[in-house]
């Protein structure tokens, strides 16, 4: 997009070039070429930027300053030394302008007097009539509201002159001969500009011929009707082309108006006044970035109503992106906040994770455990770390609660079961042969259990590793029944 403003500038310097009188409408087009590629990169950059800004806690974000763009800058002076050539060109044209008219009006009061002499050398009136065609010929155009005036009194005191003048035939007759020609010529060329591509260059090369016209002498009276209806009938062609040009033209501008209002129609009807989800908010800025994308690929409104159509589409886009802003700021504060109640918590379970005090401990992490459920979320990127974190921080407390309460269980069970050996061994030899026996068949029954579990779970591995703790300590109670029972 950069490298195509640039070229739209270079080709702004070679115009300048040029008489800046003939080439209005290519810097007109080159300028809005411009400045639609112009204002597109800019929508771009600042929708970037406000994407993008993610200004730190408790802090406004920055407002959007558009950078400072160096073909921009240099075709606005372009446009300024192009506005000042044509300021000056058009004071040169109208001062000559008003000198042609001058010159001309001279030789108006001139032929007004040899059409209107009744007496005189008809030779030498015919030769000064066409030394002040002549002239008249070599004089540029006049004011334009002077323009019409000016023709007819020309044709008037031409055509009065030749009528009312004694003049020889035959040199009347070689004139309107040599006139008949030059507007025979003017009427096939009007006739072949229908051939010409484009109505605007044609309809320029109308107006030159019809310059010329009015600079050519009369023709032979019987004549001069067809041969005009003729002229006429071809610039009646170009003219009606050039308007249904222009027509098209205006019907297209009315067409992009519809479609930009259709648009606008769309954005009004998009609510997020009570937006509370990111995935809606992305949801709509999906939406609102397609129309942006539609509206840039439709051409310019009618001149009168596009800029207020554009200011009114802008004006809603922003409000949106506006309003996004400040949810987005508000669920940053939300999620900070959110933040630091949760590494609170942390801290809190932290200082109770090393603590014996089983029963008190464990309401404490139970309530850590259930404010914790009431906090909303954090930034994803802090979520996993800081719920592990806590976790892992709660086992450690719950893990060394469940290890002393299975130490206490396996000495209580130690204790019954050395009772149990003492209290056999008063029996004789057969109580400590039940028991031997009651210890193998326990022995054998989880070891038929363990091999029920199979899976590869942090529950399963569990049960393995108690149920094999209890066989390890039945093959230790019965080894000293059966050390005992070998020592009787």
């Amino acid at each position: 997009m950069a490298n195509e403003k640039h070229q739209l500038v270079e080709e702004l310097k070679a115009l300048l070039e040029q008489d800046v009188t003939t080439t209005k409408e290519q810097v007109d087009q080159l300028k809005t070429q411009f400045y639609r590629l112009y204002h597109q990169e800019l929508e771009q950059l600042r929708q970037a930027a406000e994407q993008a800004a993610e200004p730190a806690e408790g802090e406004e974000p920055a407002p959007w300053q558009p950078p400072v763009d160096e073909d921009e800058v240099q075709l606005r002076e372009l446009l300024a030394q192009y506005k000042e050539r044509r300021a000056e060109a058009a004071a040169k044209t109208a001062a000559e302008q008003e000198q042609n008219l001058l010159r001309k009006q001279a030789i108006l009061d001139e032929m007004k007097k040899l059409a209107e002499a009744e007496c005189g050398d008809a030779m030498t009136n015919l030769k000064r009539m066409r030394e002040l065609q002549a002239d008249w010929k070599t004089i540029g155009a006049v004011p334009a509201p002077k323009t019409q005036e000016l023709w007819k009194q020309y044709q008037q005191y031409q055509e009065q002159f030749y009528d009312m003048v004694k003049i020889n035939i035959e040199l009347r007759d070689l004139d309107f001969k040599k006139n008949l020609e030059l507007k025979t010529l003017l009427c096939e060329a009007a006739e072949k500009l229908q051939e010409l591509p484009s109505i605007v260059e044609a309809s320029r090369a109308l107006q030159q011929l019809h310059d010329e016209w009015a600079e050519i002498g009369p023709v032979a009276r019987e004549l001069r009707e067809d041969l005009w209806n003729r002229f006429k009938a071809a610039s009646t062609v170009i003219n009606k082309k050039h308007q249904a040009y222009f027509d098209e033209i205006h019907q297209k501008e009315q067409e992009n108006l519809e479609k930009k209002q259709a648009i606008i129609e769309r954005l009004k009807a998009i609510d997020y006044s009570d937006i509370q989800s990111s995935k809606r908010w992305e949801e709509l800025t999906e939406q609102i970035n397609a129309m942006q994308t539609e509206w840039r690929a439709i051409g310019f409104a009618p001149k009168k109503f596009n800029q207020a159509v554009y200011d009114e589409y802008r004006t809603l886009c922003d409000g949106f992106f506006k309003a996004k802003t400040a949810y987005y700021k508000g669920l940053r504060d939300e999620l900070s906040a959110n933040l630091q109640k949760k590494r609170s918590i942390i801290e809190r379970a932290e200082a109770l994770k090393d603590s014996t005090d089983w029963s008190e401990t464990t309401n404490q992490l139970i309530e850590l455990q259930k404010e914790w459920k009431t906090i909303g979320p954090v930034a994803r990127k802090y979520s996993d770390e800081l719920w592990k974190k806590f976790n892992e921080t709660c086992d450690i407390f719950f893990n060394a609660k469940r290890e002393a309460i299975k130490d206490e269980r396996i000495k209580a069970r130690g204790e019954r079961a050395a009772r149990a050996v003492k209290a056999a061994a008063s029996q004789g030899a057969d109580g400590l042969r039940r028991m031997r026996d009651r210890l193998q068949q326990e022995i054998k029954t989880a070891e038929n259990n363990i091999l029920f579990f199979t899976g590869k779970s942090k529950t399963a591995n569990k049960l393995v590793e108690d149920l094999q703790k209890k066989i390890d300590q039945l093959k230790k109670q019965l080894e000293e029944i059966e050390d005992k029972m070998d020592n009787e």
